[in-house]
């Protein structure tokens, strides 16, 4: 649907933790493992437009943790659930608000949902059969950083109210 859109999720991951939140990205190899076990907490935003969907970034609970920690600007302490969640929708937010804007570079207008946050461990995301699912994996200080988006072509550029 996308031919770029891993390019576009790489640019975007890389302008939020690296510029944003300054920890370093590498981009893993496709086809390299999601790590799962460990709790882990999920942001998802979706977008409505020419091209709908969502976008899933999710980390180990641990991670999320640290990058709380390091966007607040504490030192030692541990931030409650409710800061770990915010702070991951809001980072969430940004990734999809960077792909977004690239979209309406292209003319591909869209709106944003709220973001949602999920935690759990052991949990796969899986697509509906008319939809595309993507899967970016990246490293942060040694921990994954993982970013599903699923996509549905719409079917009029302007399916949505202005």
């Amino acid at each position: 649907m996308l031919d770029d859109l891993d390019q576009l999720v790489a640019a975007a991951i890389s302008a939020v933790f690296g510029t944003m939140l300054n920890v370093p990205v590498l981009r893993e190899a496709p086809g390299a493992p999601i790590t799962n076990g460990e709790a882990h907490v999920a942001g998802s935003v979706g977008f409505i437009g020419a091209i709908s969907g969502v976008v899933f970034v999710y980390s180990s609970a641990s991670f999320a943790q640290r990058v709380t920690r390091g966007l607040l600007g504490m030192k030692d302490a541990e931030p409650a659930i409710e800061m770990v969640n915010d702070a991951v929708g809001e980072i969430t937010n940004m990734v999809v608000g960077n792909i977004k804007s690239r979209l309406s570079d292209r003319g591909m207008d869209c709106m944003l949902t709220i973001p949602s946050i999920v935690r759990g461990s052991h949990f796969t995301i899986e697509p509906t059969t008319s939809t595309e699912r993507r899967v970016c994996l990246f490293r942060c200080e040694g921990q994954q950083v993982v970013v599903e988006v699923l996509l549905r072509q719409t079917r009029t550029a302007n399916s949505f109210a202005k």
